[in-house]
């Protein structure tokens, strides 16, 4: 076997295995730290929807300005989504502050 095909078989192969990797989609959703019922109900439907399609889901909390002071509140909202959520997702990471930004990331159940 020349090196010329080896390197071709070598390629194939490559290709195939790309093409076997599945792609990790991660869907984003923004909170504000006094977020109301009905605008989280919204966004809770929109999370569920994003984890049964197999995406990752990476839900924040922005702090505007001064309302940095509601930490906690922030907090309380990401850990009852969080709740919420187990029955289509894990949680990857616990809400983490990172600057302005409360990050949480969700991770799809396996369907069987």
């Amino acid at each position: 076997m020349d090196y010329k095909k080896f390197v071709y078989e070598q390629k194939k192969r490559e290709k195939a295995m790309k093409a076997k990797a599945s792609k990790v989609t991660v869907k984003e959703i923004r909170f504000g730290p006094n977020t109301d019922d009905h605008d989280y109900e919204f966004k809770k439907k929109h999370a569920e929807k994003f984890l049964k399609d197999g995406a990752k889901l990476k839900a924040y909390v922005f702090f505007k300005g001064r309302s940095i002071i509601y930490k906690d509140q922030g907090e309380i909202l990401l850990l009852r989504l969080a709740q919420e959520l187990e029955d289509y997702g894990k949680v990857e990471q616990m809400p983490k502050l990172e600057g302005k930004r409360m990050i949480m990331f969700i991770a799809p159940k396996k369907s069987k």
